[in-house]
C-alpha cells in the first residue's frame, strides 16, 4: 500500500510524474535515426570525424572521433572515451576532445543511448549503458589508431556515473575521470529517505525533452515522485544496480586510476556519497571538491576556457595513460577549495578533512508545527549554489525573523576567531511526532552580527512507521562542505519541515518535538580544519 497521510506536496509531485510520462507517450523526444549503422571506415586522419558506432544490443550510437594532428601511419595513441551527460548530444566534449587530441590522444565521444539520435531507450546507466562503453572501445580499437593497452574513460554527470560503472566491468580501462557524478544513486536523490523533488523532476523532464525514457524509468519516476512505499525496495534495488558503490570490489580488482571531482553545492549529486566511495578505493585515486552546483565547476572547460578541473583531468590521463611524471600522483590525493577562500588545501584522505570537531549542545525541548515553510531553505536546483560559486551569494535567511512556531532555532555564541568548517556536520537529536510519518530539514547557517544567515549546509530526513508520541533517535549527516565563518559571527542550526528542494511527508496537524534526554544528549558536531 502507498504511504499514509498524502501531503499536498506529494500530490504536486504526482502531477509532475504524470507530465513526464505523458510527454514520453506523446513522443516529445527526438526519434532515433532509423536503419543500420554506416559501414565502418578505418580512419587515422587527423581532425574531427563523425561516425555511427555500434552499441550493445544492436543499436546505433552517434559519435565522433578526434585524432591527433601529425598522426603517423601505423602509430598507436592512448584512447579516451567520453560518454555524454544526461540530455546532451555528442558535441558536448568537442573543445576538450580537441585539446586532448592536440596532446596526443585519440578521443571518441558518443551520445548516450536513448538521447537525441542515438538508438535505444534511456536506461539510467543500466547494464546496456555499461555494455555500450565496451562496444565503443571495441569499435575504437578496430577503426582508429587507439592503443589497447592505454584506455581511459571520462565524463561529466551522467558520463561520470557510466565511466565509474564501466571501470568495474571492463578490465581494459586504465584511468577514469568522473566529474560531477555519483557513486551511490540512492544516497544522491533519496538521501535521508527523502525524495529530492527538484533534482528528480529536472532529470525526468529533460529526459522526456531530449530522449526516449524506458518503461522502467517511467514506472520508477511515478513510484518515486508519488512516494509509493510499497515499491520502495524495488526502487532501491533499481538504484543500487546503477551505483558504482555496489561494484566497489570489481572496480578495485580491475585497478583503474580514478579521479573524481564535484562541487560542494551539487543539488543533484551531493558530495557526501562521492567522499565515502573515495576512501574505499584501493587503487590510484584523487578527489577534488570546489564551490558551485551540479557541473558548474567544469562548465567553462567544456567551452574551451581555462579550467582547473579539466587541467587536472588532463594531468591525470597524462600520468596514467602516457606514463608522464607530472607530479599529480605525488600531490595530496584530496584537494579542496573553500567556498569562501580562493586557495586549495590538500589532505591525505577524506578522514583527515575536518579532523578537529566542535560539538554544540542542543539542550532543552522545542515543539514545532509542520507543513509551513519557515523561510529557511536550500535554494533552487542548479541556480542557488552557482550564485554562491560566482558571486558569493548562497541562500540566505534572517535568523531572528524565522517563525519559531514552525522552526527550531539554536545558536552558538559569537566566535572570537574564524572557524574553518571542513567536511560533514552531523546532527544527533531525539524526535517525538504525533504522527507515524514526517519530514524534517536541518540547515546550518553562518549568522552575521545583524542576523543575516548564509547557508553553510543542509540535509533532509524522513521517517515512516514511528509510534505516535514515542521518542526516537535521529542521526543526520548534513551535506559536506568547506566554509569559513568569520570572527564575530556565530553558527545557527535551524530545523523546519518544508523545503522546495524535497518532497515532505508531514500529515495535516503533525507536530515534531525535539528534546535532549540526559541519557542521550542532543548535539551538532561541526568538523573543523586542524590548526
Amino acid at each position: 500500500m502507498g504511504r499514509p497521510y498524502p501531503s499536498l506536496r506529494t500530490t504536486a509531485a504526482l502531477g509532475t510524474a504524470a507530465v513526464l510520462v505523458a510527454g514520453a507517450a506523446l513522443g516529445a523526444a527526438p526519434a532515433a535515426a532509423a536503419g543500420p549503422p554506416a559501414a565502418p571506415v578505418a580512419d587515422s586522419t587527423p581532425g574531427l570525424r563523425f561516425h555511427d558506432i555500434p552499441g550493445s544490443g544492436g543499436i546505433t550510437l552517434k559519435g565522433n572521433v578526434v585524432t591527433p594532428a601529425g598522426a603517423k601511419e601505423g602509430a598507436k595513441y592512448p584512447l579516451i572515451v567520453l560518454p555524454t551527460s544526461w540530455s546532451l548530444p555528442q558535441v558536448e566534449y568537442l573543445a576538450q576532445a580537441q585539446q586532448l587530441a592536440d596532446s596526443g590522444y585519440v578521443v571518441v565521444s558518443y551520445t548516450s543511448r536513448g538521447f537525441w539520435l542515438s538508438g535505444g531507450k534511456i536506461e539510467v546507466a543500466g547494464p546496456p549503458d555499461v555494455a555500450d562503453v565496451s562496444a565503443v572501445i571495441d569499435w575504437a580499437l578496430a577503426h582508429t589508431a587507439a592503443d589497447p593497452q592505454r584506455i581511459g574513460l571520462g565524463g561529466v554527470s551522467y558520463g561520470a556515473g557510466i565511466s565509474l560503472l564501466a571501470a568495474g566491468h571492463d578490465k581494459r580501462i586504465k584511468a577514469v575521470v568522473a566529474l560531477s557524478g555519483w557513486a551511490d544513486l540512492i544516497d544522491s536523490i533519496y538521501s535521508g529517505r527523502t525524495q529530492h523533488l527538484q533534482a528528480a523532476a529536472l532529470l525526468g523532464g529533460a529526459g522526456v525533452l531530449t530522449g526516449r525514457p524506458s518503461d522502467e524509468l517511467n514506472r520508477t519516476l511515478i513510484d518515486f515522485l508519488g512516494s509509493n512505499l510499497a515499491e520502495e525496495d524495488t526502487m532501491i534495488a533499481w538504484g543500487r544496480k546503477r551505483s558504482p558503490a555496489a561494484y566497489l570490489d570489481e572496480i578495485n580488482a580491475n585497478g583503474a586510476a580514478v579521479m573524481m571531482g564535484n562541487a560542494w553545492g551539487d543539488t543533484i549529486f551531493p558530495p557526501n556519497q562521492y567522499a565515502s566511495f573515495f576512501d574505499k578505493l584501493t587503487g590510484p585515486k584523487r578527489l577534488e571538491f570546489r564551490p558551485g552546483d551540479h557541473a558548474t565547476a567544469e562548465a567553462t572547460g567544456l567551452l574551451g576556457l581555462p579550467n582547473d578541473t579539466w587541467t587536472d583531468a588532463h594531468r591525470w590521463f597524462d600520468r596514467y595513460l602516457k606514463g608522464e611524471r607530472n607530479g599529480i600522483d605525488q600531490e595530496q590525493p584530496v584537494q579542496l577549495k573553500s567556498r569562501t577562500d580562493g586557495g586549495y588545501e590538500g589532505y591525505r584522505d577524506w578522514k583527515s578533512v575536518g579532523a578537529a570537531e566542535e560539538r554544540i549542545a542542543l539542550a532543552g525541548t522545542k515543539t514545532i508545527r509542520t507543513g509551513v515553510d519557515s523561510g529557511a531553505d536550500g535554494g533552487i536546483v542548479l541556480l542557488s549554489n552557482a550564485l554562491d560559486q560566482f558571486v558569493k551569494l548562497p541562500p540566505a535567511a534572517s535568523i531572528p525573523l524565522l517563525p519559531r512556531a514552525f522552526a527550531d532555532v539554536r545558536q552558538s555564541q559569537p566566535y572570537g576567531s574564524a572557524r574553518h568548517i571542513r567536511g560533514t556536520a552531523r546532527l544527533h537529536t531525539t524526535v517525538t511526532s504525533n504522527k507515524e510519518s514526517g519530514t524534517l530539514v536541518a540547515y546550518l547557517y553562518d549568522e552575521g552580527p545583524l542576523g543575516l544567515g548564509k547557508l553553510v549546509s543542509n540535509a533532509p530526513y524522513t521517517f515512516h512507521g514511528q509510534r505516535p508520541g514515542h521518542p526516537f533517535g535521529v542521526d543526520l549527516e548534513l551535506f559536506s562542505t568547506a566554509y569559513d565563518v568569520p570572527a564575530g559571527h556565530r553558527l545557527a542550526l535551524v530545523i523546519d519541515t518544508v523545503d522546495p528542494l524535497y518532497i515532505e511527508h508531514n500529515p495535516a496537524g503533525a507536530q515534531l518535538t525535539f528534546s535532549s534526554p540526559s541519557t542521550d544528549p542532543s548535539y551538532l558536531s561541526v568538523p573543523l580544519r586542524e590548526k
